[in-house]
């Protein structure tokens, strides 16, 4: 498998990722919300901006020097040290293959070692089994399903 790294997001590889974006109707709960993705730079430069706070860190997923998805660390709470951990893969062309997994180890590994978390969380919809492996695969451990999701948290 290639090397698969994390890069801090910037505003020039955010819209490397979105030109080449497309949606995932597994990540939709009401399809009728469902469209195909148009690139269009002012949205991903909005997009960029709003991801830009202290309780977020916003990851590139690095593959062959190119960005193939998003990882985001958000929610960090420095008090409780916790974080929610949110995760994108660009399309189908790297969907499958373990970039996914191999982001999600480093996010971790990040978690409780940079930012000293002593926990995880993630959520996925209710049909998004393939996120729900992963997550499990990686460590995490199926806490609840409430209106329509699945909660997840992996403890250090």
């Amino acid at each position: 498998m290639d090397e698969i790294s994390l890069r801090i997001m910037t505003r020039e590889l955010c819209h490397q990722l979105y030109r080449d974006w497309g949606n995932d109707p597994s990540i939709y709960m009401d399809m009728s919300l469902f469209t195909a993705y148009k690139y269009d730079e002012n949205a991903v430069n909005k997009y960029f901006e709003t991801k830009q706070n202290p309780s977020r860190i916003l990851f590139a997923i690095m593959k062959s020097g190119k960005p193939i998805g998003e990882l985001q660390l958000k929610d960090i709470n420095q008090t409780s040290r916790e974080c929610t951990l949110s995760i994108h893969l660009q399309n189908d062309t790297v969907k499958g293959k373990g970039y996914g997994t191999r982001a999600e180890q480093l996010a971790i590994q990040y978690a409780f070692e940079v930012l000293n978390m002593v926990a995880v969380n993630a959520d996925t919809i209710i049909k998004n089994t393939r996120s729900q492996h992963v997550l499990e695969k990686v460590g995490f451990k199926f806490i609840r399903e409430e209106y329509g999701f699945k909660y997840y948290r992996l403890e250090r």
